[in-house]
């Protein structure tokens, strides 16, 4: 271990000393490449021993997305999640206070916001989250302990964190409005280390082995830091000889290393700075102003809406509504999905793997149709709040009443089904689908 991370360090300083010109470009993407074996292979799980490493880090997923709080020691995390969650995580003035995962749930949609004026004049929005379940979605909140610089090299149990931050649908980074603001970019530098890209889409650049031929480099655009001596540099590194690689925008080495290594996380992040109450209205303009950041007073219960409504914003999720035949659409438990896959597909495989097997069509009302309701397809994507009723396949033959057939698990019962039909006993085997997703089942257009 201490002879990959002194490797690590003397990359680390030859690139620091290496003037970044045209004529170093091969050298230094030479180096990254170096920099980034070194560092797969350090972060890599050990197969003997540490048994107990990653305890009370293994938290199980639940609800529909989950968002990490990561953040220096002392800057208000846990103070955040109780007020947010309502889950007990210990606060104390001392650091590393908190040294394990700490989950918590937000039922979304589910505050009272009450404006109360202060003193000064300003509006501030108190939340008070009675979790009423009225459009609700679970979105599920970790607080992890403090990270320190070198926790990528697995300083400080880094690497248990931000393994469980690799796990997340946003990173919520956490901020102490009166330390300064270069504690952003040395928390930056420890989540890329770890193969965690910030608010970045994946390269646009196409990479592919082959057996022979070697190595094809084209770009449809000016390239002003790659060229092929570098590509080739940086493939022969991860010892690649035959490969097509293929460049649509003005892609750097750290990019082309990406997309070999093949394991980085691209996500959403928010920077929350906290303990604004402690700053000046002057220096809350211009914190105001940078991108991807919230202002929150987590002690004072300050923006913690505005903080939600970010939070779900950079989820980019969708609310799909189911609607029992010849019932009004069911408002309070939607079927969350995330806006990459919201075809009808996706909304039934969310259901249940197998309602897909006996699909016919779908009746669609909302904004991603023409009429309402609609007849649709598998391959039709939804848009937010639509709501989507399932109509499923007649696959027996012998049921007098299918007028009732196929309208949730509650339905079938010994009064619709033979006791020894064998339809009964299939039906009871395949269609499991939980409870609260019963009533979205039809059997024809009628609504």
């Amino acid at each position: 271990m201490a002879t990959v991370m002194q490797k690590i360090k003397d990359i680390e300083d030859e690139m620091a000393r290496t003037q970044k010109n045209k004529a170093t470009a091969h050298h230094l993407g030479l180096l990254k490449a170096k920099l980034a074996k070194l560092r797969r292979e350090l972060l890599a799980p050990t197969s003997k021993g540490g048994g107990g490493a990653g305890e009370g880090f293994d938290v199980t997923k639940s609800g529909d997305a989950r968002v990490g709080l990561v953040g220096f020691p002392s800057v208000g995390k846990s103070t955040l999640l109780n007020k947010l969650t309502g889950t007990f995580s210990e606060v104390a003035s001392y650091e590393f206070t908190t040294l394990t995962c700490i989950p918590g749930v937000i039922v979304y949609r589910g505050a009272k916001i009450q404006p109360i004026a202060t003193s000064s004049g300003y509006v501030l929005i108190s939340s008070t989250l009675d979790q009423l379940l009225v459009c609700s979605s679970q979105i599920l909140l970790l607080d992890l302990p403090g990270i320190i610089e070198g926790a990528k090299d697995g300083k400080g149990r880094g690497r248990q964190v931000i393994s469980t931050a690799r796990t997340c649908n946003c990173i919520l980074i956490v901020l102490d409005a009166i330390k300064p603001i270069t504690h952003k970019r040395l928390i930056e530098k420890e989540l890329e280390g770890f193969g965690i890209r910030l608010n970045k889409e994946p390269p646009n650049l196409t990479f592919r082995k082959k057996d022979k031929g070697g190595i094809n480099f084209t770009s449809t655009v000016t390239n002003t830091q790659l060229d092929l001596e570098t590509v080739k540099a940086i493939c022969s590194e991860y010892r690649i000889h035959n490969a097509d690689i293929s460049l649509r925008y003005d892609a750097t080495a750290d990019d082309l290393i990406d997309v070999i290594e093949g394991s980085r996380v691209y996500m959403p992040c928010i920077y929350a700075v906290n303990k604004i109450d402690q700053i000046t209205l002057e220096e809350l303009e211009i914190l105001d102003k940078l991108p991807h950041y919230c202002p929150v007073s987590a002690h004072l219960e300050w923006n913690l809406d505005g903080l939600l409504e970010k939070i779900w914003e950079y989820l980019d999720l969708v609310r799909i509504y189911t609607k029992p035949k010849g019932l009004n659409p069911d408002y309070e438990d939607p079927v969350i999905l995330s806006s990459k896959r919201r075809t009808v597909e996706d909304f039934c495989n969310r259901i249940h793997k197998d309602m897909v097997k006996q699909f016919k069509y779908a009746l669609v009302w909302g904004s991603s149709v023409k009429h309402k309701p609609q007849r649709v397809g598998k391959e039709h994507e939804l848009e937010d709040e639509d709501v989507v009723q399932i109509i499923k396949k007649d696959f027996c033959t012998n049921i007098q009443d299918k007028e009732h057939f196929g309208l949730g698990i509650s339905r079938f019962s010994s009064t619709h089904w033979p006791a020894k039909s064998k339809c009964w006993q299939q039906h009871i085997t395949t269609d499991i689908a939980a409870s609260r997703y019963s009533s979205v089942y039809g059997t024809h257009g009628g609504t």
